[in-house]
């Protein structure tokens, strides 16, 4: 019964504060809006500059059908390639695009005519997808007229190669974002607020009434924890039901399984939330450190880079952040649809996670009587 009485002081709190409710309603739709539209490995709006020394028919082809290309647009034509190097110097302009004197007569000889892309690689990224993206759209427009180009096969007898996509068909990179908003919004909301918790009790004076009550440690701590597990199931919900009316994408899995995660995986959060909070004195020492352990487990957890791409030191120290793991479970679910058994060992890994969390944050809180 106290612990009932605790956790519904704790929910009435959250209320009072009037910035509060608005954040957990309007911060999972905006973050399930915004992040999978901004957070994209698309690159679009690439600008090409088109040095036509042919001025055949032919070339004038390949350079609209460049332009065509939702990804890439032409800035502008130039007489020479120094010239065009300009527009890259300058910024203007992201890859030259150069079809050699000659080029139409070769193709009517059967000959293989080379055409010239040059990339500017500031933006490594960027440079490699514009390079890739003009290979692909003159491979399909030579295939298309039955010709042949050295800037798209090299050999004759080479092999053809014929691509299947799992889980995500249509190579949708919102598919792969959205299970990461689930984590940013645990780890923003419900491990940022409860490092706030307590050291905002002691800065105001009111932890001093439970520390001279008859409440036991461990039900004051789990009185911290609930209401947080609730309000990050909550906008779980409330993200799945977003990217659906957004994007329309559901979790390919259970939901009941992933909600269950969510629970799991907040009591983690929290619990270090409120480990860091037992031991500041004040907000600002709390916020600080919190936002030390935010960067880290966002940074080596697979959220944003793929673990494997780290160096190995770094997917070492991954294997004791709780981030990770869950990551894992919430894409594994979402995307591919797997089940509880298929993910046993991220589940014993969050609930071993969760257990020492716990059991560390009723431990360091201090209770002077």
């Amino acid at each position: 019964m106290i612990l009932f009485y605790l956790i519904a002081k704790e929910f009435k709190q959250m209320l009072r504060n009037v910035l509060l409710p608005v954040i957990f309603v309007l911060l999972p739709v905006l973050l399930t809006n915004l992040i999978p539209r901004i957070a994209t490995q698309e690159i679009r709006g690439l600008r090409f500059v088109a040095v036509d020394c042919d001025h055949s028919t032919a070339s004038s082809r390949i350079i609209q059908k460049i332009d065509a290309s939702a990804y890439i647009d032409l800035h502008g034509m130039a007489p020479t390639y120094d010239a065009a190097m300009q527009a890259i110097n300058s910024g203007e302009a992201d890859m030259i695009v150069e079809i050699p004197h000659g080029y139409e007569r070769s193709q009517v000889r059967g000959e293989m005519p080379q055409v010239q892309v040059s990339a500017n690689a500031t933006n490594g990224m960027k440079g490699s997808m514009a390079g890739m993206y003009v290979t692909q759209i003159l491979a399909q427009y030579l295939q298309r007229e039955g010709l042949m180009s050295q800037v798209v096969q090299q050999e004759a007898s080479m092999p053809a190669v014929s691509a299947r996509f799992f889980f995500n068909s249509r190579l949708d990179y919102k598919m792969f974002m959205i299970p990461a908003i689930f984590t940013l919004l645990m780890i923003l909301i419900v491990g940022f607020l409860p490092a706030l918790n307590i050291v905002s009790e002691k800065e105001k004076g009111t932890i001093e009434q439970i520390n001279v009550s008859p409440i036991g440690k461990m039900t004051f701590i789990l009185s911290k924890i609930i209401p947080y597990a609730v309000v990050g199931l909550l906008m779980t919900v409330e993200s799945m039901l977003a990217s659906r009316a957004l994007y329309g994408i559901l979790p390919s899995g259970s939901v009941a399984l992933l909600l269950a995660s969510s629970v799991m995986f907040a009591v983690v959060v929290s619990s270090i939330g409120l480990i860091i909070s037992n031991f500041s004195s004040t907000l600002q020492q709390a916020a600080l450190t919190m936002f030390f352990f935010l960067v880290i487990f966002i940074l080596m957890s697979g959220l944003l880079t793929p673990i494997a791409s780290m160096p190995e030191w770094a997917q070492t120290l991954t294997l004791i952040n709780p981030t990770r793991y869950f990551i894992e479970v919430a894409r594994g679910i979402f995307i591919k649809g797997c089940t509880a058994s298929q993910l046993l060992p991220q589940y014993a890994a969050i609930t071993a996670f969760a257990i020492a969390g716990w059991a560390s944050a009723i431990a360091s809180y201090r209770k002077k009587m």
